[in-house]
């Protein structure tokens, strides 16, 4: 079976939502559990793979939460020995990012659990899995950016500034 995840470095590619999606969530989550349970670290699906017939890059997001800033070192160090590449906070502080795969099929977004990535990227998720007409709005949106900047990351990200700020500021129900 042709794994439905793995985009090329530099490329903006969307695919249509793939029901696989959460099964590899949960069967990277377990392949995990032995590294992180000893840390305490939670782990999250998250990003567009996470939220049923939404279009999407191609790489599984995991948001994985720690309480004890005393352990960071730790749990950074134990995902990179489960295979992830450490890349730093790029440009976010308070999360630390790191891929894993060639081409790149797993992202890992570890951060404070409680914090504001934390809170953001979840309120996010769950917004857009609560409302469909939401959900579409924003595959709209991405799938313009992506025609517009099919080799510019950041552009296609920072297109999709103001969408997800909207969402943020709206109340949580």
């Amino acid at each position: 079976m042709d794994s439905p995840l793995g985009l090329e470095s530099g490329i903006v590619r969307l695919v249509d939502y793939d029901p696989r999606w959460p099964a590899l969530f949960q069967a990277e989550a377990a392949r995990l559990d032995s590294v992180v349970a000893p840390l305490s670290i939670t782990l999250q699906h998250i990003g567009s793979t996470a939220i049923p017939g939404l279009c999407a890059k191609p790489v599984l997001d995991i948001l994985a939460g720690y309480d004890d800033p005393a352990r960071l070192e730790d749990s950074i160090a134990a995902l990179a020995a489960a295979g992830y590449v450490h890349r730093g906070e790029r440009g976010i502080p308070g999360r630390e990012f790191f891929r894993r795969g060639t081409p790149r099929a797993y992202h890992i977004h570890l951060a404070r659990r409680g914090g504001a990535f934390w809170q953001d990227h979840l309120r996010f998720r769950d917004a857009l899995r609560a409302d469909a007409t939401l959900r579409d709005g924003y595959a709209r949106v991405k799938r313009e950016l992506a025609a517009q900047f099919p080799t510019d990351r950041e552009a296609y990200i920072e297109g999709k500034t103001p969408f997800v700020l909207d969402v943020l500021r709206r109340p949580v129900l």
